[in-house]
């Protein structure tokens, strides 16, 4: 997916909380502003890729500021509020494949790039699971799975992980024979989650963790791992989740990615035509 106009005044909004949270210096937080605007000035054009962009930028920023993860506390927040929703969730609810999916899904939600409050997490989500997806190819995915040997999944944000475990988790169970990789990201990046996260959630007991091998959102054409590379090619089916992940894959038109997400922005419900905010697992 290229750069919609909107995506511009997003990277902008991201790059000035990167600079707040990094520095209380209003001096120096005006120069790393300078230094996102001169990048942007160079390279948002009609082939740039958003999530790819702006990681660039924030990269860059990271840098300039001395802080190679200021998202750290909201993600911190984001992952111990979902984990504790998620055990009450397997008390109260009877969670099946097709309510897992859905779960994974409307963890999607839970999102600093669209300011979102990770304390609305167990409002948002019940009233989400009440909700039907605006397209929904579950079906097709799960006959997909029956005959996959091996499945790559693509893990987006922080908090938004313990939705995905669950899923996996009823995955497996389902499709015991099924062979399971779980990617997430080499370092930190916005509030993607990194492979030190996916350890800390216990994703080792579900799947073979594996990095992209990049801090790129989602997953860019070069700087990914060996490892990576393998397990993509090697892949029977591969589950996308999140925004990110839309935006660089769609880009291949690969017919084994099947993408979970919820259209928070107004490009994404564009490009796909469909609602903001709706709820979708779609192959593409």
């Amino acid at each position: 997916m290229k750069v919609h106009y909107e995506c511009l005044s997003c990277i902008v909004t991201q790059s000035q909380r990167v600079a707040e949270l990094s520095t209380e210096d209003a001096g120096k937080r005006r120069e790393a502003m300078i230094k996102a605007a001169k990048f942007l000035g160079e390279h948002f054009n009609h082939d740039a890729i958003p999530a790819i962009l702006g990681s660039e930028v924030f990269l860059m920023l990271y840098d300039y500021l001395e802080n190679d993860d200021p998202f750290k506390a909201y993600k911190v927040r984001s992952n111990l509020l979902a984990k504790s929703l998620v055990e009450d969730l397997r008390k109260k609810l009877t969670i099946d494949l097709k309510c897992a999916l859905k779960l994974s899904i409307a963890g999607n939600v839970i999102d600093f790039a669209v300011g979102y409050d990770p304390e609305k997490i167990e409002e948002d989500i019940m009233k989400m699971l009440d909700e039907e997806l605006y397209i929904d190819e579950s079906r097709e995915l799960f006959e997909r799975l029956k005959n996959a040997k091996t499945l790559l999944y693509l893990t987006d944000n922080c908090g938004e992980i313990y939705f995905d475990r669950l899923f996996i988790e009823r995955i497996k169970e389902e499709f015991p024979e099924l062979r399971i990789y779980i990617a997430a990201k080499e370092g930190p990046i916005i509030n993607d989650a990194t492979v030190e996260d996916l350890l800390a959630a216990g994703f080792e007991d579900v799947g073979t963790v594996i990095s992209t091998g990049s801090r790129i959102v989602g997953v860019p054409s070069g700087g990914l791992s060996s490892g990576f590379m393998e397990a993509f090619k090697e892949a029977d089916l591969i589950i996308a989740k999140g925004q990110g992940n839309f935006e660089t894959l769609s880009e291949f038109k690969d017919g084994r990615v099947f993408y979970l997400l919820k259209a928070k922005c107004p490009p994404i419900a564009r490009e796909l035509g469909v609602p903001r905010g709706a709820m979708l697992c779609l192959r593409r």
